[in-house]
């Protein structure tokens, strides 16, 4: 069967959870059917991502929006109902491109991940369309007024209702739906969200396996470090934890891993803390530490770092926020705290003990692997996209 996928972002490199979750479903289904692949990109493309993808693609369209363009659209965006999300990502050039896509590829369905896409294609009333909701976004923007700075937190409120009542118009423009947790089809206001798909991410767990490495870290924190749900955890470890544990541990190293680290995260870095930014091998990240932690506050959708360092065998701490999609069980999965002082008690009994930091690890490790894999979440989107 022909597919056209439409995603907001060219999924290479893998540094952000929505491009890992769109490579991994591409590169399966393309195993049994032609995959049209059309992204849409704001940012200069990685000389390899043209490479990696085109083996998965019978067609690969690449859609450079202008960036006075998406300036323009936030502005007029304003006084419009649509979420700014929305906005950004929809151009009229861009559209007469996917028009050009449909009219020339005739493809039986349209596949397209998030909200950001879904104007593109809903006009397609003679094709097959599924949504990939992916995250209840508008709870995650909702999730980040409490801590947004005074000038964004009104933007941040009007955000979140115009993606909630998008979010719930635009589901009867797609014949299924899908989405990454239950906790986040919860937050669909939808009356109708019952018929919405779950479906979990993957761990490759051919590249994520456990790596023998000198441990210089006794925790490690990994994610793209420009998204806000990431710098506030990292803040919040480095501000709030390590404040407590190096009362107990004044040699404690802590590792921030990961792409694109804003300013607030580089000026972390102290004799107990280093930031790394980019890294070829994240893997190497998760293997030079002892201790993984996320303690995430907010933000949506299943934490990929989770099942990343579970799959490694390294233990995790978390946050009760984080294991809704996860479902792990407290102590045995996984360690949750709800505060720096729950934190650095998790910290101070998995370094101390070692019988414990190796049962979290193993069970940990059995469980990502046998709940999480990317074949099986894939034959279920495949199910319900060739419908």
């Amino acid at each position: 069967m022909r597919i056209l996928v439409l995603l907001s972002r060219v999924p290479y490199p893998l540094e952000k959870g929505d491009k890992l979750r769109a490579f991994h479903q591409i590169k399966r289904l393309s195993e049994k059917h032609e995959i049209i692949l059309c992204c849409l990109n704001d940012k200069k493309l990685h000389p390899d991502a043209i490479s990696q993808l085109k083996p998965f693609c019978k067609h690969l369209e690449i859609i450079q929006l202008n960036k006075f363009s998406i300036f323009l659209n936030l502005l007029l965006g304003l006084f419009r109902l649509r979420p700014l999300q929305v906005s950004y990502f929809h151009h009229k050039r861009a559209q007469k491109k996917f028009d050009r896509l449909i009219e020339i590829h005739l493809p039986k369905r349209i596949f397209c991940q998030l909200i950001r896409t879904t104007e593109y294609a809903k006009k397609y009333t003679f094709i097959i369309k599924t949504l990939d909701y992916m995250d209840a976004l508008s709870k995650g923007a909702e999730r980040r007024i409490e801590n947004a700075s005074f000038y964004m937190k009104p933007l941040l409120k009007v955000e979140a209702k115009r993606l909630a009542k998008y979010e719930s118009e635009i589901f009867n423009h797609f014949e299924q739906k899908t989405i990454i947790s239950a906790q986040d089809k919860k937050f669909i206001q939808h009356p109708n969200k019952e018929e919405i798909t779950v479906i979990p991410n993957g761990v490759d767990t051919a590249f994520f396996r456990p790596m023998e490495c000198e441990k210089k870290y006794n925790l490690v924190f990994t994610g793209n470090m420009s998204y806000p749900p990431n710098v506030e955890s990292a803040i919040y470890i480095a501000k709030k934890i390590i404040p407590i544990i190096i009362k107990k541990f004044p040699e404690i190293k802590l590792l921030i891993s990961g792409a694109n680290p804003a300013m607030v995260i580089k000026m972390l870095q102290s004799k107990n803390i280093t930031v790394s930014g980019w890294v070829d091998d994240i893997r190497q990240s998760y293997a030079a530490a002892k201790i993984f932690i996320a303690p995430m506050r907010t933000g949506t959708g299943l934490q990929n770092k989770l099942l990343e360092a579970m799959a490694m065998k390294i233990p995790c701490i978390t946050s009760e926020l984080a294991n809704h999609a996860l479902e792990a069980e407290n102590g045995k999965h996984i360690l949750l705290g709800n505060s720096p002082e729950e934190y650095a008690d998790h910290i101070a009994n998995l370094l101390t003990n070692n019988v414990l930091r190796q049962k979290i690890a193993e069970n940990g490790h059995q469980f990502a692997i046998e709940k999480f894999n990317w074949d099986n979440t894939t034959k279920l989107l495949e199910s319900i996209i060739t419908k």
